[in-house]
């Protein structure tokens, strides 16, 4: 097994049949080798992001979500825009240079709205960077708020797959037209961020080598992969969590296929394992993403079941996530933490 990780650090492909013997592998020296490619780019060098959940009305109707639009059991909000510069405010105070504003796909954050919202954290913030997670739009919106001056775009692309891919979405949603939004992000000028579930209800291994093929293609800056965790509230409520270890042979593969990646230790890996976000830094994640969100909105904005750190003051993550990327000796630094062609 060992000459498949040789044969990928070297050749950055592998056939299909050997992309699921290594996904299935469960000796450390996949993970020992994409950490190694990953500290030859980045070093030691953990990047903060501070994600800033801003809105929970979601016109979407994904099967495994927790907002989305016929959950009737969520309380809805929306952040103004002091809210969320306060948010910045306080990330800032803390050394995040980069923040994160996620939201459902919710209409009444306009382009002139969202436009003002970032001209304003950029006026204010210029040596900070501004990422962007609002799903799909027209390619005229992603190119205003591009000119507006948000730098980077997450649009997890869920599965590669078209069948499964429909399983997983709404008749309304379809997989070609998200590729089509990650590559007119591409062409505008974003760096670009897709990613996929691990464990997703009618999931294979075969599904997730269609997500490698894709990812290849694509070519982006950021991945961001987590394992799929069912909420009570949807059609998914009674399926199994995903793998820890599928998650952790991934992000590993996706390290030495591209090794300048930008890939976080996700949230969804701290809450299936207390100490997932450090075995994602271990198996070549290097990046976390800490909450800004105000407290008194965490609990409305789960995607899932069982999320750490929803009462978690930013203060306290922060230090927090800082000691454990030193447990596994890495460390946080203080810088926007951009891709590294």
């Amino acid at each position: 097994m060992n000459a498949l990780v040789d044969k990928l650090a070297t050749e950055r492909m592998l056939t299909r049949e050997e992309f699921k013997q290594l996904l299935v592998w469960d000796e450390p020296d996949l993970h020992t080798r994409a950490c190694e490619i990953k500290h030859k780019v980045y070093g030691n060098q953990i990047y903060l992001r501070g994600l800033i959940e801003f809105t929970n009305f979601c016109k979407q109707n994904c099967l495994y979500c927790g907002i989305r639009c016929d959950n009737t059991q969520v309380e809805r909000y929306r952040l103004t825009k002091e809210e969320i510069l306060a948010c910045c405010q306080t990330g800032y105070g803390l050394d995040f240079r980069t923040f994160v504003l996620q939201g459902g796909e919710d209409p009444y954050f306009t382009d002139d709205l969202l436009a003002e919202i970032i001209r304003e954290i950029k006026d204010t913030y210029p040596d900070c960077a501004i990422t962007l997670s609002v799903g799909e739009r027209r390619y005229e919106s992603y190119k205003r708020l591009f000119h507006a001056g948000a730098d980077r775009y997450l649009l997890r692309h869920e599965t590669a797959n078209a069948r499964l891919y429909h399983s997983l979405h709404p008749p309304s949603m379809s997989l070609e037209r998200r590729k089509q939004c990650l590559y007119d992000l591409k062409e505008i000028g974003y760096q670009v961020g897709c990613g996929f579930l691990v464990g997703a209800p009618g999931q294979t291994l075969d599904h997730i080598v269609d997500d490698f093929l894709f990812v290849k293609e694509l070519n982006p800056e950021m991945v961001g992969i987590g394992p799929f965790i069912p909420h009570g509230a949807t059609p998914f409520a009674l399926e199994k969590a995903g793998s820890l270890d599928l998650v952790l042979n991934a992000l590993a593969i996706l390290r030495l296929m591209l090794p300048n990646l930008l890939m976080p230790a996700t949230t969804a890996l701290g809450s299936i394992d207390k100490r997932g976000r450090e075995l994602g830094v271990l198996a070549g994640a290097n990046v976390v993403m800490p909450n800004l969100s105000p407290l008194d909105v965490r609990r409305k904005y789960l995607l899932y079941d069982d999320k750490i750190c929803v009462d978690d003051a930013p203060k306290h993550c922060r230090g927090c996530i800082s000691r454990r990327m030193q447990s596994v000796g890495h460390e946080i630094v203080v810088t926007r933490g951009d891709y590294i062609a």
